[in-house]
């Protein structure tokens, strides 16, 4: 849903990179008190769908060790007249190549503002662009043929996609005389072109099951969920909301848009009934409310506490605050970590924020215009291969201060996991570290350093990080 549009001025990245050399026997005994290691008793996100490194010669995307990647397919406002859901699909080689896993979509079904919407004012769950009714037969985004050619073209990319689901609340219905209100309300949608999931003032608060629920929204009909009738039509019968989007649409999961309005046991009927990958947003910057609904809805959630926190690091010069609690760290399987949004886009220092997440836990999201308009697209690919090829097992956080984080990933199952260095300051730092590795090479697999240090037999080694960047070291295999 769209809440606070930042706007963001970007500046333009500058790589460095060094040519100089480590000598790695120096005054090793008097460096390692200078690193204060913290270890985050958390696990890989083994659970999602996994993703390759560097996608495959065919540009198809084929599981890595790493974890998947979701690329966000959308920003608020794309362009109107109907060429979104082509623009996409002509995208999705290239993404499947670059490492990426799965797509989420705007909302696909016909809103109230038609050809205008951007889906978040949802009127008939069934048209999807292939009735005419609020003004237009396609969505903004395109025709039901073009969407179902996406979803195909995606799946032959080995790629998943995620539909945006807005069951909180309804608009474009018609005006009726409400007995419950004492005046007319806009909650006749028993018109709808699709003649699917019909809907009254029965169906939205106040009603006969109570005068609210949780939250409404914007002023806009109010579905009532604990009406049996609404619970079967989104999830229950053969032809529900959900089955007919999994079953004939193709979608293969969900991101549920503001969550914070119906109860959690909601996004858990529609998972136990339905299935598919789920995420919710449930826009808290409190990592126990997002716990707790992640845990009740059997469903992931945004990271918000860990967006809050990258802002608060990146940007304002505080990266100790990445000791803090966030959702990934308390269940990396239900926490989808992201940068930007179309709703919310305050971190500036971006390209730090991307290789935090794409190379700690949780399921990390890329923001449409980031990857396509706004960075540098050949870094962000190198760090989704760094994340798909080396960002495996539990996380260790091995110094922080204003300006330096540096954290282990621990590696899993044969896979010798990453260390990465966030150096916020003007200049370029150093730090001995401890690795999972014993009298090995190793590299900084983003090229911003020159160095090939050798692990000393006690796996500890000097790392550099380049000024207002970072550097992520594995294996030199």
């Amino acid at each position: 849903m769209k809440k606070t549009h930042f706007l963001v001025s970007m500046l333009a990245l500058a790589f460095l990179s060094s040519c100089q050399n480590s000598d790695e026997n120096d005054n090793e005994s008097l460096r390692k008190e200078e690193v204060h290691n913290k270890t985050v008793n958390v696990t890989n996100h083994d659970g999602r769908p996994f993703s390759t490194g560097g996608g495959s010669a065919a540009g198809k995307f084929v599981s890595g060790p790493g974890g998947g990647v979701m690329m966000q397919g959308f920003y608020w406002d794309v362009p109107e007249g109907g060429t979104w859901w082509n623009t996409v699909k002509d995208k999705l080689t290239a993404w499947s190549d670059s490492g990426i896993s799965a797509v989420w979509l705007p909302p696909a079904s016909k809103a109230q503002n038609g050809a205008y919407s951007m889906g978040y004012d949802p009127t008939d769950y069934y048209d999807f662009g292939n009735f005419n009714q609020n003004g237009s037969v396609e969505t903004r985004f395109g025709s039901r043929t073009e969407l179902e050619a996406l979803i195909t073209k995606a799946h032959a990319e080995n790629m998943q996609v995620y539909a945006d689901i807005v069951i909180n609340h309804n608009s474009g219905g018609q005006s009726q005389a409400n007995p419950f209100t004492g005046t007319n309300t806009w909650t006749d949608f028993s018109g709808v072109a699709s003649g699917k999931f019909q809907r009254s003032y029965h169906d939205f608060y106040k009603n006969s099951y109570g005068n609210n629920d949780e939250g409404a929204f914007g002023g806009f009909p109010d579905l009532c969920h604990a009406n049996p009738y609404v619970q079967d039509w989104l999830w229950g019968r053969d032809d529900s909301v959900g089955k007919y989007y999994k079953n004939v649409m193709k979608f293969d999961g969900w991101r549920f848009d503001y969550v914070k309005g119906f109860g959690p046991w909601v996004v858990n009927n529609w998972n136990s009934n339905v299935g598919g990958f789920s995420v919710g947003e449930l826009w808290d910057s409190n990592v126990n409310t997002l716990e707790w609904w992640a845990n009740n809805a059997n469903s992931s959630v945004f990271d918000f506490a860990a967006y809050y926190k990258m802002d608060e690091a990146f940007d304002n010069g505080n990266l100790n605050i990445l000791n803090d609690d966030m959702m990934w760290k308390r269940n990396p399987y239900k926490a989808v970590t992201f940068v930007a949004n179309h709703d919310t886009d305050i971190i500036n220092n971006k390209m730090q924020a991307y290789a935090y997440i794409l190379t700690h836990e949780g399921y990390p999201t890329i923001f449409y215009r980031d990857y396509e308009e706004w960075l540098n697209k050949e870094r962000l690919n190198n760090l989704i291969w760094i994340h798909n090829n080396k960002a495996t097992g539990t996380t260790s956080i091995l110094y922080t201060d204003n300006d330096e984080y540096i954290a282990r990933r621990n590696g899993y199952n044969g896979n010798p996991g990453l260390v990465v260095y966030i150096n916020n300051s003007s200049s370029w730092q150093e730090r001995w570290v401890e690795t999972n590795w014993s009298s090995k090479q190793i590299k900084d697999f983003t090229g911003h350093s020159g160095w090939y240090p050798t692990t000393q037999g006690d796996k500890w080694v000097k790392i550099q990080a380049p000024p207002n960047s970072y550097s992520i070291w594995s294996l030199n295999q």
